[in-house]
């Protein structure tokens, strides 16, 4: 379905189309149904993937923050607000995830 994405997600989507399609739909769906700009939707799932300590998901969500403009200082400062509630070991993981994507 789509070769632009990488790792298992992509592959899950070329070898079963139909539940991608499903779960794009729902996300399209949870997405749009509040009144979030798209800049605080991103950094919201930024932080969300930080919260369940998911490099793969915190890679991605910023990637796609930088690609949409938003700039290297707030997505760093999702990682930062994370100290609080997450702890400085949570904080610094996603710290060093989201550095392992270069502009």
């Amino acid at each position: 379905m789509t070769k632009s994405m990488p790792g298992a997600a992509g592959d899950l989507a070329e070898e079963h189309p139909d539940v991608w399609k499903a779960y794009a739909a729902l996300g399209k769906a949870t997405a749009d149904c509040g009144p979030m700009t798209d800049r605080e939707k991103r950094l919201v799932k930024l932080a969300l993937a930080i919260g369940a300590g998911s490099e793969g998901a915190v890679h991605s969500h910023t990637r796609r923050a930088r690609s949409e403009g938003i700039e290297a200082e707030a997505i760093m400062q999702v990682a930062m607000l994370a100290i609080g509630p997450l702890g400085l070991p949570r904080a610094v993981a996603a710290k060093t995830w989201i550095e392992d994507i270069k502009d």
